[in-house]
């Protein structure tokens, strides 16, 4: 904390040092541009409008300028022309006072990173690099004067500093000796010159002032900074006055000074302060001279000298707080007001479409996304929560009247949610006080507590911003930031094994409550979407809540009221949002009963309290189902299909219970109850699939249901068929019941039958309609198969042994079969039974002559052979009317 202390001491000292002497400028530099306008005035009374300056008010006479007389535009006094220069700038405003405003056209369309200055500063360079390395040189020579001094043990240390200081002023005094005599810029005579003297003199000064801190300690904090600020108001007012190249020296240099003259022993939170300076120096010029590069330069060589003196070991309070310093400073000096006033648009409208922010709000939002992502990688502890909720806070509190930042917020409050999921040190040592393992009678800690207090006032906050254009993107902040860091929290940290599950539950209660009384304080806008993102919020949070009190059964009921509620709620407001949250609070239902507490609970929990959980459950969906407007038909779908599906599931379930009693495995191996568990998704697919009438979305839901539950159920039939087939199974195969009415019925006979009606009946089925019949057909068949079977074996129909008379029977029946297969043939007029019935026909006379003859001997094999060539006569004759029948009719249309 000792060094938190330092660095808030030194930003009051800079506060009050730096404040004055720049207002103090600041209004001299006003009255003498009044004096100036004053002068131009006297002027125009006295030549008469036709001679008026191109810079008088608008409310004086002007005689009109053509665009071929416009002169061309004069750089303003003093300004030096280089690579970073704007060489066209735009005619003062009146009440600007020919000092351009943030949100200006030129402002606003203000990009530092351009091609064309990139290509002009490297022409600069390769054109002026003599300059350049001549104002490293001297910025060297002041730094090592200083070395020498210790080295060779000539001069006391504090003469050493005074030597060093007296060097730096000796330079910048040379520099405005030789602008006097020869001015400055590519077409004077002096060139660069007098800028490289007065960096590198200015370097010198910084390097002597630090050194006297961090070598020799010949002063204390306050003085050190002192010695800085003083140079730094020395430094802002040549930069102002002499041009960028000054000023990019001069940053380069502070920012490199504490490391040429200590190395690496100079990493001391009393930097931090200096490095604030330094962005400070930067940003005060670029605020009235307006070159946007040198702003950019300013933080990051600020920043990066602080980043480097948190990785040396300066401390982490110093760190959280420097970065908080450079927000602040980042907002405010372009601004150059207490309250900024950067115009709209914002960043999250330019996302909408909205025209490109103006460079100030370009900057703050560069610097606030980097020092939020720097909070959240560096720093593991409450300094970094509180900083990211100071942030937040301070960023609403300084885009009262600034809407180009209005939104800038949502940044540190982002990074302080992404701080709770990562922070896995804190949520350790957490963890390791919960009540079973901390001392009796002690309290828990407030951790937790902090954060979510911390969270609800970001969230407060963002919410008594949202208004105007920024209303949705701020409300959706505020609405988000406290529950999701109570959800987070639950997830990561797990807070009710240490508080305990009530004291826990009333937190995030808590944070329902505040949700509430922003649905409230939003309920009376024009645009209710605020007002329905706050209820949902607070119905997430109360759902939170009642998992954490509310047992398996009791939990699921309330969800379910839940789902009641948001369709009520839709249905009265029209809230499309409310529909989201049924969409979601249906697929946490269907988690709990299938997974948490899931299937294992209720095959074994008391019955009661199973039939409660998914009636209930049920009733809710068709409770919502009724409650919500015709218009939303998706959520309508949701309802009913979870309604129709959970009732699939309770069927399972008592199947489960009754059937299958405590062992699963012993019911999987029987072929009626594994059909049995498939009957209901199969009722589920069939609904489903009935209920389309489109290609809409609610359709494609429903198809996709279908397919869903026609997977399980096909998962269930296809292990009845093959591992549980009575052919095979062994002792568990034995059929039960009585013939034709038995297990076989149960396994095969009715969802096949069910499978066939769905093909035949269910409109829309498209290119799966056939497979789909076909599934039902073999499902038929095989229960055809095994029942003639079970009437000649019995129970048991996994003898290795086929009977004569069993061989008959198949015979037979598929007679019969292909018999009813040209009947319906005729009925129907369709081809395509026709040639089924026949190809059942070729397949028995194949079975006959292959299989049957072989045990057949004498005269049953005369009598067998007879009846089979009537049959097949007569069932040939057939065909051929039917065939004769369907051509004539065919010719006929």
């Amino acid at each position: 904390m000792g060094d938190g202390l330092i660095i808030l001491t030194g930003l009051a000292i800079v506060g009050i040092l730096i404040g004055t002497p720049v207002a103090t400028v600041v209004l001299w530099l006003r009255q003498r541009r009044l004096i100036e306008r004053l002068g131009q005035l006297e002027a125009v009374l006295t030549a008469g409008p036709a001679r008026a300056p191109l810079d008088v008010p608008p409310d004086l006479p002007v005689a009109p300028v053509t665009a071929t007389e416009a002169p061309a535009a004069i750089p303003a006094a003093g300004a030096v022309e280089g690579p970073w220069t704007t060489r066209t700038p735009p005619a003062p405003e009146p009440e600007t006072e020919g000092i351009a405003q943030p949100g200006s056209p030129a402002d606003r369309g203000a990009v530092v990173f351009r091609r064309e200055r990139l290509a002009a500063l490297s022409l600069w360079l390769r054109t002026n690099w003599a300059f350049t390395l001549s104002a490293v040189s001297l910025a060297l020579a002041g730094i090592f004067f200083v070395q020498y001094g210790i080295e060779a043990g000539l001069l006391p240390p504090p003469l050493r500093v005074v030597a060093a200081v007296a060097f730096g002023l000796g330079l910048v005094a040379a520099g405005e000796w030789v602008r006097r005599r020869g001015g400055e810029g590519d077409e004077a005579p002096a060139l660069y010159l007098p800028s490289v003297f007065s960096a590198a003199g200015l370097v010198s000064i910084y390097a002597a002032v630090v050194a006297g801190r961090l070598l020799y300690d010949l002063y204390g904090p306050g003085l050190t900074l002192a010695g800085l600020v003083t140079t730094t108001l020395g430094a802002i007012l040549l930069g102002w006055r002499h041009g960028p190249f000054l000023v990019a020296m001069g940053l380069v240099g502070a920012g490199a000074a504490p490391f040429l003259v200590a190395g690496e022993s100079g990493a001391t939170a009393t930097l931090y302060p200096y490095y604030l300076l330094v962005a400070f120096l930067g940003l005060a010029v670029d605020a009235f001279r307006r070159w946007a590069w040198v702003s950019v330069l300013a933080l990051a060589t600020g920043f990066g000298g602080a980043f480097l003196m948190f990785l040396g070991g300066a401390g982490q309070e110093g760190w959280a707080l420097s970065l908080a310093g450079f927000v602040v400073l980042a907002v405010v000096v372009p601004a150059r007001a207490p309250i900024p006033d950067h115009e709209a648009p914002a960043f999250s409208e330019r996302l909408l479409g909205a025209g490109l922010p103006a460079f100030p709000v370009r900057l703050a939002l560069g610097m606030v996304a980097v020092a939020s992502l720097a909070l959240w990688l560096s720093i593991d502890d409450l300094w970094s929560f509180g900083t990211l909720a100071a942030l937040s806070l301070a960023l609403v509190v300084l885009s009262l009247r600034a809407p180009g930042i209005g939104d800038l917020a949502i940044l540190p409050a982002a990074a302080f949610l992404a701080q709770i999921w990562t922070a896995e040190d804190m949520a350790r040592s957490f963890g390791l006080q919960s009540i079973a393992l901390r001392e009796p009678e002690t309290s828990p800690p407030a951790t937790v507590t902090a954060l979510l207090v911390m969270a609800g006032v970001v969230s407060m906050a963002l919410s008594g911003r949202a208004w105007g254009s920024l209303l949705r993107p701020l409300a959706l902040a505020a609405v988000l930031v406290a529950p999701v860091a109570a959800a987070l929290l639950e997830f990561r940290w797990q807070p009710a094994p240490v508080v305990g599950n009530l004291p826990w539950a009333l937190h995030v209660m808590a944070v329902a409550a505040l949700m509430t009384w922003f649905a409230l304080r939003w309920a009376g806008l024009e645009d209710r979407r605020p007002m329905a993102w706050a209820v949902l919020a607070a119905l997430s949070c109360v759902a939170l809540a009642m998992t954490l009190l509310l047992d398996a059964a009791a939990l699921t009921l309330a969800l379910g009221v839940l789902l009641v509620v948001a369709a009520g709620l839709d249905r009265r407001l029209r809230l499309v949002e409310m529909g989201w949250f049924l969409q979601l609070g249906a697929v946490a239902i269907s988690y709990r009963l299938l997974a948490d507490p899931g299937l294992d609970w209720a095959r074994f929990a008391p019955v009661e309290q199973v039939l409660a959980a998914f009636l209930g459950a049920i009733a809710a969906a068709a409770a919502a189902r009724a409650l919500l407007p015709e218009e939303r038909r998706m959520e309508r779908t949701v309802a009913e299909s979870a309604a129709v599906a959970w009732a699939a599931l309770l069927v399972d379930v008592l199947l489960l219970r009754w059937f299958g009693a405590t062992d699963l495995d012993r019911g999987f191996q029987t072929h009626w109850f594994l059909s049995l568990q498939a009957l209901p998704w199969l009722v589920v697919a069939v609904t489903q699939l009935w209920r389309v009438r489109g290609d809409d979305l609610p359709d494609k839901l429903r198809r996709a249901l279908a397919a869903a539950a026609g997977a399980v159920a096909a998962a269930f039939l296809l292990m009845a068929v093959v591992p549980a087939n009575p052919l095979i199974a062994g002792e568990s195969g034995r059929i039960l019941g009585v013939p034709l009415l038995d297990s076989l019925a149960v396994a095969y006979a009715l969802p096949g039958a069910l499978i066939l009606a769905a093909g035949a009946v269910i409109p829309r089925l498209g290119l799966i309609r056939r497979p789909v019949q076909v599934a039902g057909g073999v499902l038929l068949l095989l229960w055809a198969v095994l029942e003639i079977r079970r009437l000649w074996h019995g129970a048991r129909i996994d003898a290795p042994l086929v009977l004569q008379g069993e061989l008959y029977s198949y015979t037979v029946a598929m007679l019969v079969c292909g018999a009813a297969l040209l009947w319906q043939a005729v009925q129907r007029r369709s081809e395509t039974l026709r040639r089924l019935a026949m190809l059942v026909i070729a397949v028995t006379v194949a079975k006959v002559f292959l299989w049957d003859a072989a045990g057949l001997s004498g005269l049953v094999r005369v009598l067998s052979f007879f009846c089979l060539g009537l049959v097949l006569a007569g069932m040939a004759w057939l065909n051929t009317l039917v065939r004769r029948a369907m051509a004539g009719d065919q010719g006929s249309s």
